[in-house]
């Protein structure tokens, strides 16, 4: 099992940053992908950024020149640095991680920003 607590939203005004923390409850070198996925309700979940253990990233477009992805492996954590943030951007922000065969999920911190 792996336990994922996500960390650091919050609500800011649109053009400001967030960075988002997922702690993982096993090394993060173990973990073959991990990744932020956003959700706004009504919708389905989407992808935002994934990294690979290796350190190769990807984003989904929206979020292409403005969000960052790393991993810290002092601290055990992937980070989500998120600037020039827009409203449409809303939407509580998940942590997954995929080792083996099994994806893992955290609860979820919430993102808001206003105009």
């Amino acid at each position: 099992q792996v336990q994922l607590v996500e960390s650091g939203g919050g609500l800011v005004r649109a053009g400001e940053s967030l960075r988002l923390s997922c702690a993982a409850s096993v090394n993060i070198n173990s973990l073959m992908l991990m990744g932020w996925y956003r959700q706004v309700s009504g919708y389905e979940r989407e992808l935002v950024a994934t990294i690979t253990n290796g350190g190769s990233a990807n984003y989904a477009d929206s979020a292409k020149g403005r969000f960052t992805i790393s991993r810290n492996t002092a601290k055990n954590t992937v980070d989500l640095q998120m600037d020039s943030l827009k409203v449409e951007d809303t939407a509580i922000y998940y942590c997954n991680a995929k080792k083996l065969l099994s994806g893992y999920w955290g609860q979820g911190t919430q993102v808001t920003v206003s105009s």
